[in-house]
């Protein structure tokens, strides 16, 4: 029986085999026999989007990537390989039969299901929305949000309530005939006694009296009330402000309109921003082509966009390795019609590999090797070389 091997050569952009390339298959060819040389699948991937896809030292990686290299060695499929500069123009060379295979997390949406043919979808994905801020602007909001009526307020409420017990204690214990008192003058005394019942540490040496163990008991009641009131403030309003300035303003879809918003070309990203602009009158969002996310998290840190749109896969990726000095990305929407993912298929390839292609698919996502894969793809230790 002849051995198969699974070849991943690099073809050119156009889909031609490298002379040395076509040597070497055809040597390999002429050597086994007529019935046991398999068809070499042409597979395309798109450089630039990892964690799915993209190019590390010469070598393709990615979950997307990964996962198919699985495939062909379950089903003993040869192939190779050939970069396209979109997603766009690597669907339509599967479409018009110039390429078998697409790989990638290819998101099929309705208008692509209409036009191209899928695999079995391994994973589901949305879309996701990035901006930056600069670490000075996020001080800023916290400040702010730290120094506003309602907290100013609340302290001063609780001041004052630890006022009036302080005074309900000096009567009840009467600290104005105290021996200390006398000796170190009221101010003195009266400040100590407001410290302790504020503070708490201590407050059990400052009564003798059953009237004024009731007031202790008061004032622990009322720093209790007082902490949960200022964390359940702190919580939700600061945080509030701090998030709403980190996400650039961002809390839907129609935020983007009158913003420079990038986004790579081909994709259901740039679709969907066409969909805004044609389906209002306000202000148009500008779209800016990026070639990659990477080049897209440059435009956001130089400021030349206000936000990148990508798969949230993609941008939670970008998000975990980027290397940035003094901005902070933050992914302002998260989950943005999420949609199946998969590869794409050429019309003409056979029904029964498909099929074999699918059924692979079907057995590594319930083994978990799908989600093993993604895992992989997003550690910290799968940043590829520049």
């Amino acid at each position: 029986m002849a051995r198969q091997r699974v070849f991943g050569i690099r073809l050119n952009p156009g889909g031609a085999l490298t002379s040395v390339a076509t040597a070497l298959w055809l040597a390999v060819a002429a050597a086994l026999p007529a019935a046991a040389v398999k068809p070499v699948l042409r597979v395309g991937v798109v450089d630039g989007a990892p964690p799915c896809s993209y190019r590390d030292a010469g070598a393709w990686r990615g979950l997307a990537v990964d996962l198919w290299n699985r495939i062909a060695t379950r089903e003993q499929l040869p192939y190779v390989v050939s970069e396209w500069p979109s997603v766009r123009e690597m669907l339509e060379a599967s479409r018009d039969g110039r390429l078998d295979v697409a790989v990638g997390c290819i998101n099929v949406s309705p208008d692509r299901l209409e036009r191209y043919r899928f695999s079995l979808p391994f994973q589901e994905d949305g879309l996701a929305v990035m901006v930056v801020q600069s670490r000075l602007d996020l001080g800023r909001s916290f400040l702010g949000a730290l120094l506003t009526p309602t907290l100013l307020q609340l302290l001063g409420g609780y001041l004052l309530a630890i006022g009036v017990l302080s005074l309900l204690t000096w009567r009840v214990e009467d600290y104005a005939q105290q021996p200390q008192t006398l000796s170190g003058g009221r101010l003195r005394v009266f400040s100590k006694v407001f410290q302790v019942l504020a503070t708490g540490p201590g407050s059990n040496t400052l009564v003798a009296t059953t009237r004024g163990n009731g007031v202790v008991l008061m004032a622990y009641m009322v720093r209790i009330v007082s902490a949960s009131l200022l964390v359940g403030y702190l919580t939700v309003n600061v945080a509030r402000e701090v998030q709403g300035t980190a996400s650039g303003g961002i809390r839907s879809e129609e935020d983007l309109r009158g913003l420079r918003v990038g986004a790579r070309q081909g994709t259901v990203s740039e679709g969907l921003l066409n969909e805004l602009n044609t389906d209002s009158n306000d202000a148009a969002i500008t779209i800016v082509p990026v070639t990659n996310i990477r080049a897209g998290l440059d435009l956001l840190m130089e400021r030349r966009i206000d936000a990148l749109l990508g798969d949230n896969l993609q941008l939670s990726y970008l998000q975990l390795h980027a290397e940035v000095k003094g901005l902070v990305p933050s992914l302002a929407l998260q989950g943005i019609r999420p949609e199946s993912q998969a590869f794409a298929y050429s019309p003409r390839l056979p029904v029964a590999t498909a099929e074999r292609i699918d059924q692979s698919i079907s057995q590594y996502k319930r083994s978990g090797l799908v989600s093993t894969l993604r895992q992989q793809a997003t550690e910290l230790g799968s940043t590829p070389r520049r």
